[in-house]
């Protein structure tokens, strides 16, 4: 399946002539229409596309992966990230390098996509997220050559298990150069000092 719906930054090929594509991933529940607001805090010129996740919510909204009897279900997870790169590989040009921002369900999703095809990806921006505890192809070559991520949650959250948390920062701090940041009082959800401190955080890195 390639023909995820997305919002984009412009109707005409959006990567051109940048060498950067901001990927916005939303979470469990939700839609491309959620992280679109946070286009205007990227820096300046980057343009930038929302996915919509491929399963429908049985209540509302869309999923990249159930969540029944396990919190991250490794084959599903797997599944959804095959499908989110047939759509990269469709719809952004041929070296242009993507940048996932994901939340939540979808921070999961941008770290899986630096998992697999890392010489894809231009950096990493996880919200309230976590990871997958299964081995994914690229994690050895992660580990030596440490790309940047940006990972902020808020010290308040109460969706994201307390050992998926501890999980999640292990498994950055050996994978990747990590830049953490915890707000105090913020809960599952995204602050105006995030938003600056992402911006700033894409603008060093990027270049």
């Amino acid at each position: 399946m390639t023909d995820l719906v997305a919002l984009r930054s412009t109707d005409s090929a959006p990567t051109e002539p940048h060498e950067f594509l901001a990927v916005f991933l939303h979470g469990y529940g939700s839609d491309e229409r959620d992280l679109a607001g946070l286009s205007g805090h990227l820096p300046l010129g980057l343009p930038w596309a929302s996915v919509r996740a491929p399963l429908r919510h049985p209540a509302f909204g869309f999923s990249w992966y159930p969540l029944e009897s396990e919190f991250s279900p490794a084959e599903a997870i797997a599944e959804a990230t095959e499908t989110l790169w047939a759509w990269v590989d469709a719809n952004v040009a041929d070296g242009v390098r993507i940048v996932p921002i994901g939340f939540s369900q979808g921070a999961m999703m941008a770290s899986q996509l630096l998992r697999t095809r890392p010489e894809r990806i231009g950096a990493t921006v996880a919200l309230s997220g976590y990871v997958s505890d299964a081995p994914r192809p690229a994690d050895a070559a992660l580990a030596e050559s440490r790309p940047g991520l940006f990972w902020g949650r808020g010290d308040q959250d109460p969706v994201i298990p307390a050992h998926e948390v501890t999980a999640a920062g292990d498994w950055f701090e050996t994978h990747t150069t990590l830049e953490r940041h915890v707000y105090p009082g913020m809960g599952h959800s995204v602050s105006e000092q995030e938003l600056v401190d992402i911006r700033q955080f894409l603008a060093r890195t990027l270049g």
